[in-house]
């Protein structure tokens, strides 16, 4: 496998209640129970771009609002492959698979502060908020791992 890694940061965006945001993709909207149609928000890091930094305007990006704290980091980088269908067609078909940094982050705003309708051609199409241990579930297949890390790693911040 020559191909590298692409580089890049996950939020897990907490509320007050203690659930995390995830969003439907845009490009699987009959995948309403399905697994993989729910991720949470991520993105690539720019070159010489701080991670803690990338993550804020990946929000942005993503969900329209950055209005969020960090309250933790994950110490490590996880990693995922893409399955070898998706090889050479996913991720601009340049990586094997991502390198990612995760946060958790505690949201600041209001629920209409979350707006997907503005970028012309948005990743989400919906929204909600989850339960932490709902995660693994909803993620495809191989990002189902790192989905159970992020749900145990981070259950001090989940409702219980």
């Amino acid at each position: 496998m020559d191909l590298p890694y692409r580089l890049c940061v996950g939020a897990l965006l907490f509320n007050k209640d203690g659930l995390v945001l995830v969003a439907r993709r845009a490009d699987l909207p009959n995948a309403e129970g399905a697994a993989g149609g729910w991720q949470l928000p991520q993105g690539g890091i720019d070159a010489g771009e701080d991670p803690r930094i990338a993550i804020f305007r990946e929000l942005e990006e993503e969900i329209g609002t950055a209005r969020a704290e960090i309250i933790a980091e994950h110490p490590d980088w996880l990693t995922y492959d893409l399955p070898p269908g998706l090889i050479g067609k996913a991720l601009g078909g340049k990586y094997r698979g991502q390198k990612q940094r995760w946060f958790a982050l505690r949201f600041l705003g209001e629920d209409s502060d979350i707006r997907l309708d503005l970028d012309p051609h948005p990743e989400f199409d919906a929204w909600r908020w989850a339960r932490l241990a709902e995660l693994p579930e909803l993620a495809v297949a191989f990002k189902r791992e790192i989905y159970e890390v992020l749900a145990r790693d981070f259950a001090r911040f989940a409702a219980r």
